[in-house]
């Protein structure tokens, strides 16, 4: 998206501003002319974005501002949504490792959004854009041959992990402030899939780690997990879209990219494009009864066995249809992931 100086007196609040989605968004934010203030959880980070921001190839100078909030406390979120149009509220607990109660992670993304969004109502904002996630779509559904898209709902039950729970529960407690309490506020929702594509700094997503663990070779092969995949650039400009499109208000928006991928793919697309960079991926399937087995011991392989042979390919032709959106291909956003991790020297 170009420079436009009709933008230059418009403000938008980012939260989290040092996650990987988040930056990303106030990237492409700059180069379109808007204003920008962000909250950090602590101003120390400022350094940190700004640096993340000039490995994208933007100077934000003096239009960007950081504030430090926290989605757990009251404080500065009334500063920080003050003089804001649009509000795109990218932050969310990082997932836990070790938590004794779900409670830990669904308490704090719910009661988090909704501290936003009452703040956003109260200053007037126009339209919140909430980072929602495919958590919330495409979770504990019976085997399925047609793609999830934006009616699916994820159902809450004692199967979901905590973290989908999370995501799905958050979301549902937004949609029900904006019909009871909205007051007039918009509200759109962007569920991403697995987000790939460049890493601008030491602060990214699950999905990246996929790629880093393949090419580092710690993975003896490719368990049969089917995940989405959608390039970090293609969901911030989803995001930007949703906040302007009149048609979007009151609408969620799946990103994924073309066809879901088995994570065999994804291994083969790496060894095809990444040349001696890739020689310790492999690309085979390691069959289900040793995660099984794994398992007995693992925690990480007992959460990959709900996953196990599930489809979980799903559509944007909404995003595309309402929005114009037109995301690069998923093997685009794998190599870019390599490129960015050798780039910043994580992997040699």
């Amino acid at each position: 998206m170009t420079t436009t100086n009709s933008n230059s007196n418009t403000q938008v609040l980012v939260t989290g501003g040092s996650g990987f989605i988040a930056v990303h968004c106030i990237l492409q934010l700059i180069e379109a002319g808007y204003k920008v203030k962000t909250t950090v959880r602590s101003l120390n980070r400022e350094t940190e974005v700004r640096d993340m921001l000039k490995t994208g190839g933007v100077e934000a100078c003096d239009r960007l501002s950081f504030i430090a909030a926290d989605l757990a406390a009251d404080a500065n979120w009334v500063e920080a949504v003050k003089g804001c149009t649009y509000v795109l509220h990218v932050a969310s607990p990082t997932p836990l490792k070790g938590y004794k109660h779900e409670d830990e992670m669904i308490i704090p993304a719910r009661e988090g959004v909704l501290r936003v969004l009452r703040a956003a109502r109260d200053a007037g904002v126009k339209r919140v854009v909430f980072t929602s996630a495919f958590g919330a779509v495409g979770f504990g559904h019976k085997a399925r041959t047609t793609p999830f898209n934006e009616t699916d709902w994820t159902p809450i039950n004692d199967s979901i992990p905590a973290y989908q729970k999370s995501k799905t529960l958050s979301e549902q407690a937004a949609w029900k402030f904006i019909e009871t309490e909205g007051q007039g506020l918009e509200m759109v929702t962007v569920n991403p899939v697995a987000v790939a594509g460049p890493v601008l700094g030491p602060d990214y997503s699950h999905s990246i780690q996929l790629v880093q663990n393949m090419l580092f070779g710690n993975l003896k092969g490719t368990p049969r997990i089917n995940t989405g995949l959608v390039d970090v650039r293609d969901v911030a400009d989803l995001h930007l879209r949703a906040m302007t499109n009149p048609a979007a208000k009151g609408q969620r928006f799946l990103a994924i990219s073309g066809e879901s991928l088995w994570m065999i793919d994804i291994a083969k697309i790496l060894k095809r494009r990444m040349g001696s960079y890739a020689e310790k991926v492999k690309a085979h399937n390691v069959p289900n009864w040793l995660i099984h087995l794994t398992a007995l011991w693992n925690p990480t392989a007992k959460a990959i066995i709900p996953m196990l042979d599930q489809n979980m390919n799903a559509t944007s032709e909404k995003a595309k249809r309402m929005l114009g959106w037109s995301p690069r291909s998923a093997e685009e956003a794998i190599v870019a992931t390599a490129e960015s991790l050798i780039q910043l020297g994580i992997i040699k």
